[in-house]
């Protein structure tokens, strides 16, 4: 079983940059694919992207293309989305997860964190 713990959540202005970090405990980190999603209020939540075990492939949905990067540091059991050129719609709650294969279904995750909070303004 690996925790998640999510933090760099925050106010910025439409055009900032955030960087989220999704702390894990536990020993196998390495053997998880990473997944990031999102959660408007009154909305349901949705992916965002996700890396493999080693941190050479990731894949960003289209909201977020050319805007938001994956990465990951096994040494540090830490994955990090870094969040450029954010706009008011970006605004949610946004939580890390664990799967054991490639996926872009949430259905497939587990050992959701908390949550951190985003919000944007315009």
């Amino acid at each position: 079983q690996v925790q998640l713990v999510e933090s760099g959540g925050g106010l910025v202005q439409a055009g900032g940059s955030l960087r989220l970090s999704c702390a894990a405990s536990g020993r196998t980190f390495g053997s998880y694919v990473i997944g990031w999603f999102r959660q408007a209020p009154g909305k349901e939540r949705e992916f965002v992207g996700c890396i493999n075990w080693s941190g050479g492939g990731a894949y960003v949905a289209d909201a977020v293309k050319g805007r938001f990067t994956i990465s990951r540091d096994n040494s540090k059991n830490t994955a990090y989305l870094q969040m450029n050129n954010l706009k008011p719609e970006d605004t949610a709650v946004y939580y890390c997860a664990t799967a054991g294969m490639w996926s872009l279904s949430l259905r497939d995750y587990s050992n959701w964190g908390q949550g951190t909070q985003v919000s944007v303004s315009s």
